[in-house]
Parts: C-alpha cells; structure tokens; sequence
C-alpha cells in the first residue's frame, strides 16, 4: 500500500494507510503501520484504531529494532498479537531460530502469559502463500486470513447508539477534500447527518465549520 514516491523509492513505510477486504462472512480491516521509530507519533495514533496487530518479521533476518519499537506500543495498548514470520522462500530463511527470537522479544517487554502464548503463521507474500507448517512452500493466503478471524476479537460498540469517532489521522483528496480518518466506536456515520467535533479542552463545534478538522 506504500503510495507515495519516497515510499517505494526507500522500500519503507512513511505514512500509515488503510484497506480492507471481504473474506467469507467477515470484512476485514488492514492498516499498514510505518515500523520505524522516526514515525512513532502516527503508529501510537493510528494503533488505537486497531483490534489486534499482525507482527512482521523477516524469516532470515529476525526482529529488527523497529519490531521493538512496535511491538512494545501494540502491547501498551493490550492488543493480541499474531506473530507472522515472512519471505520464508528465502534460501537463507531460519524460522525456528527467527521464532525463538520473536519469543525472547515479548519476554523482554514483559508481555503478559495470555500473549506469550502467540500464534505464528509463515508466509510468503511474494509467492503469495501462507502455511502454519514451514516447511510447506505452496497454498494461498487463506489460512492467514482464518487466523486472523481466530485470534483477533470483533469491534466492539453499539451500532444504534449515537455517532462517535475517535480521529486518528488526516489525509487530503483532490475530489473530497480534507479527510478525518479514524475508528467509529459507536453508532454508524450516514449521508446528510450533521455532525460535531469534539476535542479536550475546547468547545463542540459543527463539523461543517471546522477549519482544522473539517469531516
């Protein structure tokens, strides 16, 4: 989902962005998160929009300091953690050791015993497969996609309560304009329906009228 022409000219991961995609019963919201430390304040933000968090790891390489990073703001929050260990077709891939290595890392930022008892998928998102077996090297991304409507729980909220959105960030479109981007926790957002922006410390204000948040 990288856009933006530093982003694929760096092969990183500058400004989150988000999708999502219908698998069987469920719809299933992706953000993808910048990993490195210089980013912080986005990931912390765009983290409390999320239920549960897909951890990255290389398959030869093993955690890098911005898996630290992420990984200790994902657990501040409490969210469940589904380890994936990817590029497993790397001829030089050591999934057992890159494992055992993810493990120390949770155990260093004191993850409580519910956590450390991580799952772990492998995969391969450029042959597009993933396998809880690593040493099978075929399939599709299906089994990912079960262990995420496993393991991470579903949104929580009433939808026939009144309208609330946690913002989290702000992007622009040519056609739209400014946009809010951000979790609804509570009611439903619909065509033609007036709506305020709240913030602490200041006065409720229709959003319509905001210059620095306009929805």
């Amino acid at each position: 989902m990288d856009s933006m022409d530093l982003e694929r000219e760096r092969g990183i991961t500058i400004s989150s962005k988000n999708g999502s995609f219908r698998y069987k019963d469920f719809l299933i919201n992706i953000i993808d998160t910048p990993g490195h430390a210089d980013f912080g304040g986005q990931v912390e933000r765009v983290l409390k929009m999320a239920d549960g968090v897909l951890l990255l790891v290389d398959a030869a390489e093993g955690p890098m300091p911005q898996t630290y990073f992420v990984l200790k703001k994902a657990l501040a929050l409490a969210l469940p953690v589904i380890v994936v260990i990817n590029k497993i077709d790397k001829p030089a891939e050591r999934c057992d050791w890159v494992v055992n290595e993810v493990f120390d890392l949770f155990v260093k930022l004191d993850a409580p015993d519910h956590i450390l008892d991580f799952p772990v998928i492998y995969s391969s998102a450029k042959e597009g497969y993933a396998t809880l077996d690593h040493t099978v090297r075929q399939g599709t991304m299906e089994p990912l996609f079960d262990l995420i409507v496993e393991a991470v729980p579903a949104p929580t909220g009433n939808p026939e309560g009144p309208l609330q959105m946690l913002v989290s960030s702000l992007d622009y479109s040519p056609f739209l304009g400014r946009l809010a981007i951000g979790k609804i926790t509570s009611g439903a957002l619909m065509l033609d329906r007036d709506v305020v922006v709240a913030a602490e410390g200041k006065s409720v204000i229709p959003g319509a009228h905001h210059q620095d948040l306009p929805l």
